[in-house]
């Protein structure tokens, strides 16, 4: 049966790079983990994401999914793979009218209080619309144990709709999809904070580096984001302008949203998405829209921006200018998979 990932555009040779060491539950990892998805009406995406779980070679203490008033098949899809899997637990939240960001970061924590007494050292978000490797898992653990004051990791992704840049984008930024913390360090920051124009996965990362976590975004692998990015129940142009309404809510630098724009002027649909992330930008200040961090997050946010830039236009010109390759390629046999050493829980057998 063809593995569900080759349906998505990855590769075979790329599939079968990844899959190194191959799907043995009997190993098992010094750190435990637990795992929540938040879940509404993703009965096309989630049964992938359950079986790419279910295949890791280190399986979580619990995965609690949190059917968030969902009013299609999502629920009796997880019933029927929790029927068959103990650590696999199914809650369902109120139906409501519509998504909003606020309502997944409630059925979040309504995860985490099912989670709360057991002994996990690593915590999970996962979005339902994701898949994996069966090593993935394994991987971040073994970064965990490696750096003791690493709080936050995760990996790049492939997405239809969106690729990082990452001359652009910093290796510190996790992505929302699949965000894996420390457990002190989540607890450090309260968890996840409602936010109601979103943003609640940059404000947990942003959060963790002030509190003195590392964050990172490790190369060594990839997730598939089924679903096109900040596509779910509106246009790319809507989705463009609510993203600059998130930066002005989680404090961006004017300086930084202009170099923003400018750069998103060369990503489709080029000039008008550009345009309107500017607008949801300045829409949002002009109504003097709330912020929902606090004035020192705004502070620390906007330092590290500006930081950003001045590290990139001092950088020498033609390694700016270089076509970077936005996410790993794993189409060959990289250096990264022959050097990798193998995880600790791995060495220690």
């Amino acid at each position: 049966m063809e593995h569900p990932l080759l349906k998505v555009g990855v590769g075979r040779r790329e599939w079968q790079n990844l899959s190194v060491y191959g799907n043995n539950e009997n190993l098992t990892s010094a750190l435990n983990y637990v795992l929540i998805t938040p879940a509404r009406n993703e009965a096309q995406f989630i049964r992938s994401a359950i079986t790419a779980v279910i295949n890791q070679t280190v399986r979580p203490l619990k995965w609690v999914i949190v059917s968030d008033g969902s009013t299609d098949a999502t629920d009796d899809i997880v019933r029927e793979y929790a029927a068959a899997h103990a650590w696999i637990e199914l809650i369902r939240m109120p139906e409501r009218s519509e998504r909003d960001f606020a309502g997944k970061a409630a059925a979040f924590n309504a995860g985490l209080a099912r989670v709360r007494d057991l002994p996990y050292d690593v915590i999970g978000n996962l979005d339902a619309d994701v898949s994996f490797d069966e090593r993935y898992c394994a991987l971040l653990l073994d970064k965990f144990e490696e750096d003791a004051m690493l709080g936050v990791a995760g990996t790049p992704f492939k997405d239809p709709s969106l690729e990082y840049d990452y001359r652009f984008v910093s290796i510190e930024h996790v992505s929302g999809p699949c965000q894996m913390f420390r457990r002190e360090c989540f607890e450090a920051i309260g968890g996840y904070q409602r936010a109601r124009l979103g943003g609640v996965d940059h404000i947990a990362v942003i959060s963790a580096r002030m509190n003195g976590w590392r964050t990172r975004t490790y190369q060594d692998s990839f997730f598939v984001h089924r679903r096109a990015m900040g596509s779910c129940g509106q246009s790319a142009l809507r989705s463009r302008f609510q993203n600059g309404e998130v930066d002005y809510a989680l404090g961006s630098h004017p300086v930084w949203e202009l170099c923003r724009t400018a750069y998103q002027m060369t990503r489709k649909p080029h000039v008008i998405g550009a345009l309107m992330l500017l607008a949801g930008y300045v829409s949002a200040a002009l109504r003097g829209e709330e912020r929902s961090v606090s004035r020192e997050f705004v502070e620390f946010h906007r330092r590290e921006q500006i930081q950003r830039l001045k590290a990139f236009l001092s950088a020498p010109f033609h390694a700016r200018s270089r076509k970077p390759a936005p996410a790993p390629d794993f189409t060959k046999s990289t250096p990264a998979f022959r050097s990798h050493r193998a995880p600790a829980w791995r060495r220690a057998s």
